[in-house]
């Protein structure tokens, strides 16, 4: 399977325009922002899972990163609540279940090999937030006042996933949930809208992906 696997276009996958799309667990549905292959995948997906759903036990062989929209996410290492921002390094493993349902944007086989880092963090209280960062990828959350024009540097490609607010880039709209990815070599500019917007950033990492 490939969905938007063309990593030298700009893409935009608005959250309203795009229909849920059953998993193999049962009450577990996605929409995919980026995909290459099957259930084993590189892969960026917003993922929602009805209260009481689960995965099988899995090991993420290429890493899994996902923040926490709506809900409570939960494992075997606790749960997670809106805001929280998960690493899970390759080779890791567990067992995601939602016990009274949630909704987590996910990223899955996008890591460096070597990348053991864990890390949970809370984005909760405003702000702009550092995630992480290393040579290959530099993440964060960035708040954006009202009307403020902000410089997207995408010389080695970069993703912007609304939180809360809305952003207009190359006369198009972006509102809560919606997803913009701009192609190495790409520079443009957003501008927040009128309540501001809060932005999930990755930046640094489709290098390799032209």
């Amino acid at each position: 399977m490939r969905v938007n696997a063309d990593f030298t276009r700009r893409v935009a996958v608005h959250f309203d325009q795009t229909e849920w799309v059953a998993s193999p667990a049962a009450g577990v549905e996605r929409k995919m922002l980026d995909r290459i292959g099957e259930e084993v995948a590189r892969a960026t997906t917003i993922v929602r899972f009805a209260p009481g759903s689960a995965f099988s036990a899995h090991t993420h062989d290429g890493g899994e990163e996902y923040l926490v929209l709506d809900g409570v996410f939960q494992d075997e290492t606790g749960d997670f609540p809106v805001g929280s921002y998960v690493r899970n390094p390759p080779t890791s493993s567990h067992t995601p279940s939602a016990s009274e349902g949630a909704t987590i944007l996910v990223k899955l086989h996008q890591f460096d090999p070597d990348d053991r880092t864990e890390m949970r963090r809370s984005i909760n209280g405003g702000g702009n937030i550092e995630l992480f960062r290393d040579s290959n990828e530099d993440v964060q959350v960035q708040s954006w006042a009202a009307g403020e024009r902000i410089e997207l540097d995408a010389s080695k490609g970069l993703e912007a996933f609304v939180i809360e607010g809305n952003f207009a880039e190359s006369d198009e709209e972006f509102g809560t949930w919606d997803w913009l990815r701009l192609p190495p070599g790409a520079r443009s500019t957003a501008v927040a809208g009128e309540a501001g917007a809060r932005v999930w950033i990755k930046i640094g990492h489709l290098s390799g992906m032209t």
